[in-house]
């Protein structure tokens, strides 16, 4: 497989994988919400804590050698870019705010991060 060709399937993967634990997690964060009730801010502190999460920890496992920060900021971004799509067809519209840029810029720089602790991490 050619060089270019394994890095985009690793980012695509590192990038779907990310979005279903988005999913899977805002999930069960919702029902926490719809049971306790918190304030604003705390929902969306969490919202935004499970999107790092993720940005950070599916790089790490996903992404090998070879350029790894590029790859895994790519898959951050990636990720970030699918999962507003996603929500936004599934709430029925774009919210998009000046904050969400911020997003992009952290999501892409902890896939990086990610990307190379997880290469560092790994023996190949």
């Amino acid at each position: 497989m050619s060089e270019w060709k394994r890095a985009v399937r690793e980012v695509m993967l590192s990038a779907a994988v990310c979005v279903i634990f988005y999913l899977l997690a805002t999930a069960l964060a919702a029902v926490f919400v719809r049971a306790y009730a918190p304030p604003d801010g705390a929902v969306f502190a969490v919202n935004q804590v499970i999107k790092c999460t993720g940005a950070f920890l599916f790089p790490l496992l996903f992404i090998r050698r070879g350029r790894a920060f590029f790859k895994g900021v790519a898959a951050g971004i990636a990720a970030s870019l699918l999962a507003m799509l996603l929500f936004a067809a599934i709430g029925g519209g774009f919210r998009l705010n000046a904050l969400y840029l911020v997003e992009l810029l952290v999501c892409g720089a902890l896939g990086g991060l990610g990307a190379l602790a997880g290469t560092a991490l790994r023996r190949e």
